[in-house]
């Protein structure tokens, strides 16, 4: 998962190797950014939620190191179906919820570049987070996680459209939200993620560690504002950036050292469904400034429901 997957760009290295520009290495994110914005770093109160994300990215271009776009005749579709059972538990660490989840994504991938082309439907690399805490205050909300992605996904490096990457990574996040009114009809949030990842199998290679965040500013229309059954409407801005932050090291690797990165930013509107307790989100983000990277756009539709 990803904008760039992984297994695309290993294709990519080899069509790309004879155009004489700079060469695009993978990339090796495991969080697919673009899943969150508006309250990025709020989480609800004790309970249990089941949040599902649809995510649909596209892309066209492929950005060298220098930035300049690559002849690469590429075209790549992913649609990832995310499941991710949220337990915000009334136990408390830190004087925080603790809320243990996990993710299960399911991935097809339409990929071709270059004369060469893979389309499959996979699991991704699941993952485990057992420490997650969050809190809350009169203007304010906050939150931390540690999270591991098993390598439990479909990864075969002769199948590009495979979901999975083929190696463990740890996680790190934290992040906030701050309401600048006391009502609370304006939030500014934020939440920062770092990467770092164990070697590949089959590979000599371990890809440098990642650093990369989401943001959102958001307004909450007026309570007299609602269509049938929807209430509770938001508007806003979110965004995302993702920058390579360590070398790419082990002796198969046979790219550049440029570290890449992206920016993205969009629109977002979601709304609740009191009677179904149902929170519904769509937001689309549009990636620029991509170095070493393909760059394109980010669509995610997220539905989740407390119980």
């Amino acid at each position: 998962m990803k904008g760039k997957m992984r297994a695309a760009l290993l294709c990519l290295v080899c069509v790309v190797l004879g155009t004489g520009s700079a060469v695009a290495g993978p990339t090796g994110n495991h969080f697919t950014n673009g899943g969150e914005g508006i309250k990025v770093a709020t989480v609800g109160p004790p309970g249990f939620y089941y949040r599902l994300y649809n995510f649909f990215y596209h892309t066209d271009t492929l950005a060298g190191g220098d930035g300049k776009k690559l002849p690469a005749d590429l075209d790549v579709f992913v649609y990832a179906q995310v499941h991710r059972p949220i337990w915000v538990t009334n136990i408390k660490i830190l004087g925080g919820d603790w809320l243990p989840n996990v993710v299960i994504p399911v991935v097809y991938t339409d990929f071709k570049a270059g004369g060469l082309s893979d389309s499959r439907v996979s699991l991704g690399d699941c993952v485990v987070e057992p420490i997650a805490i969050s809190w809350h205050g009169e203007q304010w909300d906050a939150v931390i996680g540690l999270m591991a992605w098993v390598p439990i996904g479909y990864y075969d490096p002769r199948r590009p459209a495979g979901a999975g990457k083929g190696y463990w990574t740890g996680q790190f996040d934290a992040g906030g939200t701050y309401y600048p009114d006391k009502a609370k009809t304006w939030s500014i949030s934020w939440l920062g993620r770092y990467e770092t990842h164990a070697k590949q199998r089959g590979h000599d290679v371990r890809y440098g560690d990642d650093f990369h965040f989401e943001w959102g500013i958001g307004k909450a229309l007026p309570a007299s504002v609602g269509i049938g059954p929807l209430k509770g409407f938001e508007v806003g801005v979110v965004g995302y950036a993702q920058f390579q932050v360590t070398d790419d090291r082990g002796k198969d690797v046979a790219w550049d050292d440029v570290h890449d990165r992206v920016f993205a930013v969009g629109p977002e509107i979601r709304f609740a469904i009191p009677s179904w307790k149902t929170l519904v989100e769509l937001r689309t983000n549009i990636e620029f400034g991509a170095v070493d990277r393909t760059e394109g756009v980010m669509t995610s539709l997220n539905i989740t429901r407390a119980f």
